[in-house]
């Protein structure tokens, strides 16, 4: 887990995947190194240290999620993301908004069980070939009578099964082990148990997440399987992850995981602006309720999950909104307090689109190159239909809602509409996107301010 990048570092491989908001990604790198800077300081002043939350204002589209999102996987950290409103929603109360930390403390279960059955990786293979190959060559069945006074009591079933496993199967498995290793066998059929999930209600009861009593229930609930034949690499596979789950310490891996959630998680809370007193809608008491519920948990308090207790006091918490009609200072003086970063990212200008589409590692040009290249079709984009494309997004984002970056998706997915459709019968063909082939396609959809509000 790379938690200790430098903040320039942390830039650095931000700009690769976005463009522009160069403030938004120096306060988050800088709030991200503080953290690893109070890992090394002495436990007396470590707990006194408390994460500087971050509060980012723009319009949607613009990159707030994805900064946060890209630095959380950057660096290794447990993300959860959640949206304000949520928790107005009728039917929510106030412990619903602890599911944004359960959230939290799962993400940080995912990363260090990944983590873990990475070390023990090796072990597990070799587990999973020994299972195959005893799959492939199944020994005799035989059955013995158990003398268990306590099954004769219940009057239950004494015969258990076992497998004899003879000369000829023991031969028969040699052979087999040299096949497996030398890659032989790897579209043979073969027969699994697979664990079948189940719900042990029947149903999801209102209120009950997963951290409450339907977890609980799952435990005691004898796991059900079922038969799949799969192919010996898929079930190779499968078997390698359930030998490994076996190995790994169930508790460490939860104890490791709190511990990761609790100095490195991030909580990302969108639409804050909608909880705010300013917006236009009624419902003041509802927005400021949920303010008030969020607070504790911002602030720092101790919450259950199924993984054990985890406090959110070194939790770091960005918090998102357009804030278009509510300003920040129309959350809650408590709220605003703990939120005391604040950063305004830039709206899109044109030439931000046309980097947008050119820069990236993935950018969305490359996406549809890659895409169309599967069907043996090669398509290029000449620069002026690139600062075309540009130009139409803002000027559609002007006109009508600004959706920022996401703008582009709609624009390049009605422009290339006929190409995918016709591009399984076009192998070897290429195909030059041409500043005329653009306004040809779009001009009459973005001169029309209705047509442009329904398809753009």
């Amino acid at each position: 887990m790379k938690q200790n990048l430098s903040p320039r570092e942390i830039t650095a491989r931000l700009d690769e995947d976005i463009i522009g908001q160069d403030e938004a990604k120096r306060k988050v790198a800088i709030a991200m190194r503080n953290r690893y800077r109070r890992m090394q300081l002495d436990d007396s002043l470590k707990d006194e240290v408390i994460p500087k939350n971050i509060l980012m204002i723009g319009p949607t589209g613009v990159g707030k999620t994805e900064i946060a999102r890209r630095m959380a996987k950057l660096t290794g950290a447990p993300f959860s993301k959640v949206e304000a409103t949520k928790f107005t929603e009728v039917g929510y109360v106030g412990r619903d908004v602890e599911s944004m930390v359960r959230d939290l403390v799962e993400a940080g279960v995912r990363i260090v069980k990944e983590e873990q059955m990475r070390l023990v990786e090796d072990d597990a293979a070799n587990l999973a070939e020994e299972r195959l190959v005893g799959l492939l060559a199944p020994g005799v069945k035989r059955t013995k009578q158990s003398n268990n006074p306590f099954e004769m009591l219940m009057n239950q079933q004494g015969d258990e099964e076992y497998e004899e496993v003879t000369d000829e199967v023991r031969q028969k498995r040699m052979s087999l082990r040299e096949k497996l290793k030398a890659g032989l066998l790897e579209d043979e059929k073969v027969t699994i148990e697979v664990e079948q999930s189940q719900n042990p209600m029947g149903m999801t009861m209102p209120g009950m997440d997963e951290g409450g009593m339907q977890d609980m229930l799952k435990q005691f609930m004898p796991k059900k399987k079922h038969k799949r034949t799969l192919s010996v690499s898929k079930a190779r596979e499968y078997l390698k992850r359930e030998e490994a789950e076996k190995i790994i310490d169930t508790d460490t891996v939860n104890s490791e995981a709190i511990e990761l959630a609790e100095t490195m998680g991030i909580i990302f809370i969108d639409e804050m602006d909608k909880i705010a007193k300013g917006g236009q809608n009624s419902g003041d008491v509802s927005r400021e309720g949920v303010q008030r519920d969020i607070l504790p948990i911002v602030e720092g308090s101790t919450i259950q999950t199924k993984y054990g207790p985890i406090n959110t006091d070194h939790i770091l918490f960005i918090g998102a909104g357009a804030f278009h009609v509510a300003k920040p200072s129309d959350l809650i003086p408590e709220l605003q307090g703990r939120f005391p970063i604040r950063v305004e990212l830039d709206k899109l200008k044109a030439e931000d689109f046309e980097n947008i589409l050119r820069e990236p590692k993935s950018s969305l040009l490359k996406q549809y190159e890659a895409l169309l290249s599967t069907e043996g079709v090669t398509i290029s984009f000449t620069d002026e239909a690139v600062k075309e494309l540009a130009e139409i997004a803002f000027q559609v984002n002007s006109d009508t809602d600004d959706i920022g970056a996401r703008r582009l998706h709609t624009i390049l997915e009605t422009l290339l509409e006929e190409l995918l459709f016709e591009a399984s019968g076009m192998q070897g063909a290429h195909v030059e996107i041409t500043k005329h082939y653009v306004t040809s396609r779009l001009d009459k959809i973005k001169s029309d301010k209705n047509l442009s509000a329904f398809i753009l």
